[in-house]
């Protein structure tokens, strides 16, 4: 098929309203860039949902159906049991009292063996994720929390992402951003250490992939080393072959590829960039969330008012 086609299909469905980047072009799949057959397929699982009384207003919109069907390459029946499946998930992890009730005071202490931070955004708008299994020092790290309430923890974050962190992002832009960009630091791994806290990363990868489906746009394993492989064959049937596709493995020579990704200074100085937070960037929580119109979002979500369904300004 030829590339003057292309724009056809892509009329199946209109951009998000709220657009300012005039060079914006969505990704297939996405708002702005459906086929005819994408198109029928999201009206047809909303309606599913609606008849059968699973449809959740606010929290099921349209981008949000669209992660689903896309995790399920568009097979409308696959996609709506996996709603249906992350919505039982929901009342039965509790994650309505997790967003509005979760504290977690223990975070200095956690950063300081199990560094796990959200720090400004890459050059095409994504939030960064950065995580340290490197510094993972197991024994001091359950001394002072547990594996519940790291899962906990990630669930909040999850929900922050999706409410707060992406909408700044997107208004930042002025395109809907709708994934992110993670870093995993493996300098320093251990595999005791890492055979020790792999229950944790099991758990969570699950929950990343089955309840916050096409959330990951870039991923960078980074400082790789030959002991990796075999960390490498525990995770990997773990996760989907989609999720797979999107991870670069990078040994130590990586400070070129993720600057050509993320601007030097929104990048920590430790994996080559130049920003060098007054906290320390794993503290800072650094990012466009930050400004007030995005805390009062963050404050909403945590009275169970916000909807998330914040368009770019």
């Amino acid at each position: 098929m030829s590339n003057s086609a292309v724009p056809t299909q892509a009329s199946a469905s209109a951009l998000p309203e709220g657009i300012t980047d005039p060079n914006y072009k969505p990704l297939p799949g996405r708002l702005g860039n459906l086929t005819v057959p994408q198109q029928h397929a999201l009206e047809k699982l909303r309606k599913e949902l609606q008849d059968e009384g699973h449809f959740v207003p606010g929290r099921m919109d349209d981008a949000t159906l669209l992660r689903f069907l896309r995790a399920r390459k568009f097979d409308v029946a696959l996609a709506k049991q996996m709603l249906i499946n992350c919505e039982n998930w929901r009342k039965e992890f509790g994650v309505d009292d997790i967003v509005k009730t979760f504290d977690f005071p223990e975070k200095e202490q956690v950063d300081k063996y199990y560094p796990q931070f959200y720090h400004r955004m890459d050059k095409d708008g994504r939030p960064v994720y950065i995580e340290q299994l490197g510094k993972l020092d197991f024994k001091a790290l359950y001394a002072c929390t547990t594996q519940d309430r790291l899962l906990k923890r990630l669930v909040y974050e999850y929900e922050k992402f999706l409410t707060s962190r992406l909408p700044a992002c997107s208004a930042a832009v002025g395109h809907p951003v709708e994934t992110s960009c993670t870093i995993l630091d493996l300098k320093d791994v251990s595999l005791t250490n890492f055979y020790r806290v792999k229950d944790y990363v099991m758990a969570a990868s699950s929950i990343g992939q089955d309840r916050y489906p096409e959330c990951m746009g870039k991923f960078y394993i980074i400082n790789a080393s030959w002991l990796f492989n075999g960390v490498w064959a525990v995770i990997k049937p773990w996760l989907d072959e989609v999720t797979v596709s999107k991870i670069d493995i990078i040994g130590s020579g990586y400070k070129d590829k993720l600057l050509a990704q993320i601007g030097s200074e929104n990048l920590p100085k430790e994996f080559g960039g130049s920003c060098s937070c007054k906290k320390g960037c794993s503290l800072s929580d650094a990012g466009p969330w930050n400004e007030d119109q995005w805390q009062k979002v963050e404050a909403e979500m945590s009275n169970g008012t916000a909807n998330g369904d914040v368009a770019p300004a």
